[in-house]
């Protein structure tokens, strides 16, 4: 039952993709506006990894567990990251002149966006499930952070995938699947660390915590300075105190 929860959590937290991408799909935003929003959720990740994630690793597992799990989740994603880059998904986040590079039409290229966002996804999803497992209910604050960091990475991907001339089946089909893999992996999370050690729970949160910060600096940042490069530092203050504000009063 825990675990259906979580995968329930999850799913909510990966729906915000499939609303991005309908926003986008349906109306014409400007691409300030796109690039404005990911930085909030660009600030609204950074709180969540710096004053939840590493937090929670740290209280259960101590400094070389939270250390250790931080620095291998950053390297195994930047490894894959670079491996999905290279087969076509280099630019899976922008929706301006660069969209049409990286969504170029061909099925290598919609596979290396599926799994990019895959790649994305996936460690936030597993901390939802994670979140669970202390018997307190699910982490208010993770499920926010995950969804408002979802709704612009589907909003700009959507957008460029629209001007790279995807059609709407493969949009939403794409989106929806990655949703619903979300909800999986947080259920997977929960089922499969149930009776894990506190230094095991650690590292796994510190994994996705690397995971999670190098996504950010590798994705989710350049397209939110892409067009807002005067404003986006101060748009992602806003986000960070938003979550910060969310965490303090959840906790």
């Amino acid at each position: 039952m825990l675990a259906l929860q979580a995968g329930l959590w999850g799913l909510v937290g990966g729906s915000a993709l499939l609303i991005g991408a309908a926003i986008a799909w349906f109306a014409s935003l400007p691409q300030r506006l796109i690039a404005a929003v990911m930085a909030i959720g660009s600030g609204v990740l950074i709180s969540a990894v710096a004053f939840d994630l590493m937090d929670e690793a740290y209280a259960a597992g101590g400094f070389d567990s939270t250390a250790l799990g931080f620095v291998g989740g950053a390297a195994v994603y930047t490894l894959a990251n670079v491996l999905v880059s290279r087969a076509g998904a280099r630019h899976r986040k922008r929706s301006g002149s660069n969209a049409a590079e990286s969504q170029d039409g061909s099925d290598s290229s919609g596979l290396a966006i599926a799994i990019g966002a895959l790649l994305d996804g996936i460690p936030e999803s597993i901390v939802i499930g994670v979140s669970l497992l202390d018997g307190s209910g699910v982490s208010t604050v993770t499920v926010a952070a995950v969804f408002l960091s979802n709704l612009p990475e589907g909003l700009s991907s959507a957008a460029g995938m629209k001007k790279a001339g995807r059609s709407a089946t493969y949009v939403f089909g794409v989106w929806g699947a990655i949703a619903v893999a979300s909800g999986i992996a947080a259920l997977l999370g929960n089922l499969l660390l149930a009776d894990a050690g506190k230094d095991t729970i650690a590292a796994v949160t510190a994994v996705a915590a690397g995971a999670i910060l190098a996504m950010l600096v590798d994705t989710m940042i350049p397209e939110a300075t892409e067009e807002t490069h005067e404003y986006s530092g101060f748009i992602a203050v806003i986000g960070f105190l938003a979550a910060f504000v969310l965490s303090k009063l959840g906790g």
